[in-house]
């Protein structure tokens, strides 16, 4: 395999990589199906908000339990149950939406069961991956693939998506994301490893998750980075709700420079992508996060000062790189220092940190936004964002 490329000469994370671009692809479709839905039903921001809330806040309150239970059963088989379990529920969508029968109760609720299964899938997603890779130097390669793989079907599911629902309904959508959960099932029944137990499993869920947290605090490098990220979630990436207003009240625009904004963020996420699976291996991976954490706070509030469209794409090209950079270096380090027996108590932590604490960094932000106006929220969110990104460097450099 080329160096870019390595961790797919890896059987197994071949056979799962496989798996995971077609689920994700119908993963997408579905949440913008979800949204369009939640709108022609009620035509309430309200509403909207509530759904996004619904399906992330179980991984703030139950993902650390998910942790738990990653590190306490075999990975595959977890991940075997909560990918059928996403198909059962994308399968209620589609039948709601044949039937036109869904009610904005019905997608909260769903939104929120799929959020508790979330919970305990995606520790196990993070942290099976080191056994999926032969050699445990593709590790970082692998962490960076799963980025690309995530950003790439985040430009052709929503657009496939929007197809879709213009010619066929939300139904199909569901329909195809249900279908789509097929290719993980089939490749972790594919793949081939021994069933595990992490040592030290006799603990109670309450003395497993003490002993995560207590790793985690007195492991510097590890603390470091979940902070990092728990700080870019709250201050950082909460802007991508702001990015409608500017779209229509600053920029003057409607929805189609609404995705010319938020392609331009995931172009540089992309890119940021492709430069971590370039590199060979982890070294100076600590001051390169060290150095994209200031420059992605810098960049949010750049892009709040700028009122010139030529100047802000480019800025949102850079701002996605570098909130990439940040989110799957970390990530790289992380997965690179764990202990093996902790990992899904950190890999919950990680997620929890970075999907967990984002629809409060959204609320907290969109009510800043709405006392004291959008643009001076972001620049303080990016002074902020800074702030974080130079104490964590500072925290390198004294280690």
């Amino acid at each position: 395999m080329p160096p870019y490329l390595r961790a797919l000469g890896s059987r197994n994370y071949r056979i799962y990589f496989a798996g995971q671009l077609v689920s994700l692809a119908g993963t997408w479709m579905q949440q913008i199906a979800m949204v369009w839905l939640a709108y022609r039903l009620t035509g309430s921001a309200f509403v909207l908000g509530v759904v996004g809330f619904a399906s992330q806040i179980p991984i703030l309150v139950l993902g650390a339990f998910g942790g738990v239970m990653t590190d306490r059963f075999d990975r595959r088989r977890l991940l075997l149950v909560t990918q059928a379990l996403s198909m059962l529920q994308a399968l209620l969508l589609a039948a709601l939406a044949w039937l036109d029968a869904a009610t904005p109760a019905h997608l909260i609720g769903l939104a929120f069961g799929l959020g508790c299964i979330n919970a305990l899938d995606v520790p196990a997603r993070q942290s099976i991956v080191v056994q999926l890779v032969g050699d445990r130097d593709d590790l970082p390669n692998a962490i960076a693939l799963n980025s690309f793989m995530m950003h790439a079907t985040r430009f052709v599911g929503p657009a496939l998506a929007g197809w879709v629902v213009a010619t066929a309904g939300e139904a199909l959508c569901f329909l195809i994301n249900a279908a789509s959960y097929l290719a993980v099932l089939v490749a972790l029944a594919a793949i081939r490893l021994p069933a595990s137990r992490a040592p030290g499993t006799a603990a109670s869920p309450l003395q497993a998750l003490r002993e995560g947290l207590q790793y985690c605090a007195g492991h510097r490098r590890i603390r470091s980075s979940l902070l990092l990220i728990a700080g870019l979630s709250l201050l950082a990436t909460p802007y991508t709700v702001l990015m409608p207003l500017f779209a229509k009240e600053i920029f003057g625009g409607d929805a189609r420079l609404y995705g010319l904004l938020m392609g331009s963020a995931g172009a540089g996420a992309l890119l940021g992508a492709i430069l971590l699976a370039s590199r060979t291996d982890t070294a100076g991976l600590t001051a390169l996060v060290g150095r994209a954490a200031p420059a992605a706070g810098l960049a949010l509030a750049a892009f709040a000062l700028s009122g010139r469209l030529w100047l802000s794409v480019p800025i949102l090209v850079g701002l996605g790189f570098a909130i990439l950079l940040c989110v799957a270096g970390s990530n790289t380090l992380i997965q690179t220092a764990v202990d093996n027996a902790f990992r899904g108590r950190v890999m919950s932590l990680f997620t929890m940190a970075f999907l967990g604490l984002a629809p409060l960094g959204s609320f907290a932000v969109g009510s800043l936004a709405h006392a004291i106006g959008v643009r001076p929220t972001l620049v303080a969110c990016g002074l902020a964002s800074c702030a974080a990104g130079l104490a964590y460097r500072r925290s390198q450099r004294a280690g």
